[in-house]
């Protein structure tokens, strides 16, 4: 059994659950995931991703995207739809909600469950990745496994 931590910032598509759950063939995998919601404390990084994907109607959007309990609800949502899709698809999921020091969790969480590996799975930060700021350049020195970066895909 291959244990994997699965960091997401939305709920998987289905795309997503068919990517993450093939990678290892046929080896059966449980998947461990965190959901952190994106709040205040980055809009001006999504706002400035927004500019540069030329998606200036997203990136105005930013300044009046919803906050507070209203984005715990959607994330609790989001967490439950990704694991729900995840044990549809034949593997072992459960889930947590991390609201604060997500890369401290995700070091916990890989202790704890003696993971594998670990799947940062986003939409691409473009200022973040940069200056290694995103979470998988960050959790490479943090977690003693290895970091798979994979960019989340939109329903089709």
């Amino acid at each position: 059994m291959f244990t994997s931590v699965l960091m997401i910032e939305k709920a998987l598509s289905s795309v997503d659950v068919d990517f993450v759950t093939t990678l290892h063939a046929e080896e059966p995998v449980t998947f461990h995931v965190l959901l952190q919601p994106r709040g205040d404390q980055d809009r001006l990084l999504r706002a400035i991703d927004d500019i540069a994907l030329g998606e200036l109607d997203d990136a105005v959007r930013e300044a009046t995207g919803p906050d507070g309990e209203t984005v715990k609800g959607a994330a609790e949502k989001a967490l439950e739809v990704s694991v729900r899709a995840l044990r549809a698809a034949g593997s072992q999921a459960e889930g947590r909600l991390v609201e604060h020091h997500p890369l401290d969790a995700l070091k916990d969480l890989v202790a704890e469950v003696g993971a594998d590996e670990v799947i940062v799975l986003t939409a691409p930060h473009y200022v973040e990745e940069f200056f290694h700021r995103d979470w998988a350049s960050r959790a490479r020195h943090k977690v003693g496994v290895p970091v798979l970066k994979l960019f989340a895909h939109g329903e089709e």
